[in-house]
């Protein structure tokens, strides 16, 4: 399986956390074309930090495209593909948290999608996985800042 969480996952640096891990074991995903870990235990400091549970889920999820879309043939004329169809993957994490004391938990979630164009994956797998490096070296880099700017509205 190329899309495999190995546990513990490093968590990315945030304010006030120290050393974040996520202990995951694998679950059933929602689909047959996903696949999916629940946070099982939380390591480093993460004060107010909690697992997964029914009530409140704390999951990590990635969804394949169900049917793969292929590259069509060339306009015989102009030698032009004149519509690229798109293969969407998707990862979403998805956690319980509390809108206000008191009340039920409600689901945030993260949702990353990556859109591959048909054929891409042949003609150029390695601007792909520059893309797809640089986009996660970035958020990871921006870890914090992303935390904090969704905390406190500041960018």
């Amino acid at each position: 399986m190329a899309v495999s969480l190995s546990s513990p996952v490093t968590g990315g640096a945030q304010t006030g956390f120290t050393s974040p891990t996520y202990t995951v074991v694998a679950d059933i995903a929602p689909d047959v074309n996903g696949r999916q870990w629940a946070v099982t235990a939380l390591g480093g400091t993460q004060t107010g930090a909690s697992i997964h549970s029914v009530a409140q889920p704390f999951t990590w999820t990635y969804w394949k495209p169900k049917v793969f879309r292929v590259l069509g043939k060339p306009n015989p004329t102009t030698g032009l593909v004149t519509s690229v169809p798109v293969n969407v993957h998707k990862i979403v994490v998805r956690k319980g948290v509390l809108p206000l004391a008191g009340q039920p938990f409600v689901n945030a979630s993260v949702e990353i999608s990556i859109k591959i164009p048909a054929g891409s994956d042949v003609a150029g797998p390695a601007e792909l996985r520059a893309m797809l490096s640089c986009a996660i070296g970035g958020i990871n880099q921006v870890s914090a800042g992303i935390g904090d700017t969704a905390i406190s509205g500041i960018v």
